[in-house]
């Protein structure tokens, strides 16, 4: 059993912006030339998180409007009041997409449905550099 860690760097445009980051993690899948394994995508901080989707423009924008729904963006967070800033909304909604996932990958070709990315989605209020950590569990 092999563990690799990579990473790269990737600009974002904060405000639940979406980006597909499906291609940059099979390359580094089969740059390590294991062919079996699972594959963590982790984006560290606390305002951005990993997912799914189909990477299409209809759920580009059904998905920043559901998180809207869920935690709004324009209404008061205790985290304002503790740092003075007005990001509470991106921390919450994080939270609940989560900063980690899994996939398998196999013959060195990850595991996903024909209409599955695998995206990052920044929710700060503001333009970042984000990095994204990918660790390679495999033989």
């Amino acid at each position: 059993m092999n563990i690799i860690t990579q990473s790269f760097k990737i600009k974002t445009k904060g405000n639940t912006d979406i980006l597909d980051i499906t291609s940059e993690i099979q390359k580094i899948i089969r740059d390590s030339n294991l062919k079996e394994g699972q594959a963590t995508v982790h984006i560290p901080g606390s305002t951005a998180g990993v997912t799914t989707i189909e990477y299409e423009p209809g759920l580009l924008k059904d998905l920043p409007k559901a998180f809207e729904r869920i935690a709004p963006e324009n209404i008061e967070y205790a985290h304002h009041l503790t740092w003075g800033d007005h990001n509470g909304h991106a921390h919450v909604r994080a939270a609940l997409l989560g900063a980690s996932k899994t996939f398998p990958f196999s013959e060195g070709d990850l595991i996903l449905g024909t209409w599955q990315q695998i995206v990052l989605v920044d929710f700060d209020e503001r333009p970042r550099s984000r990095e994204v950590v990918v660790q390679i569990i495999g033989a």
